[in-house]
């Protein structure tokens, strides 16, 4: 017989290094959750990804039981990483912080690709060139 599912939350965590301080303690406390077990699995799934931050889909069932799914990292991440870059620019519209080729934008839509809400890769790189604007980065060419 399948679980009932109680519920669902979003957290986005660094890889390899969540602990139970805010936003796990909070978030499993008030539904009554084993908080240290989903930090022991997930500092185990993503121990590679350290450094990167990952986002995770908990749902949980009527027995306070949980079962969680990791995405890929999100695409400003993705960005930041690709070109070095330490944060977006605080004005993206006047100051521009860097620039990104296609290529380097094609790599990042195909990573998350199956995480976005789109078909085709063409739409994928489009999201990520919007998202890349967002953080006042420009496409080189």
């Amino acid at each position: 017989m399948a679980k009932k599912v109680a519920g669902a939350f979003k957290l986005q965590l660094p890889g390899g290094a969540a602990t139970m301080a805010p936003p796990v303690g909070p978030a499993f406390g008030q539904r009554g959750l084993n908080g240290m077990e989903f930090v022991k699995q997930f500092n185990a799934k993503t121990q590679k990804n350290a450094g990167q931050v990952i986002p995770a889909v908990i749902t949980f069932y009527s027995d306070k039981t949980f079962t969680f799914e990791l995405k890929q990292p999100p695409a400003a991440e993705l960005i930041k990483a690709a070109i070095k870059l330490e944060k977006g620019s605080a004005e993206p519209n006047r100051n521009k912080v860097g620039k990104i080729s296609m290529k380097q934008v094609e790599e990042i839509a195909k990573q998350k690709m199956q995480d976005m809400n789109c078909d085709t890769l063409e739409a994928a790189q489009k999201m990520v060139i919007g998202t890349a604007n967002s953080l006042g980065v420009t496409l080189e060419g």
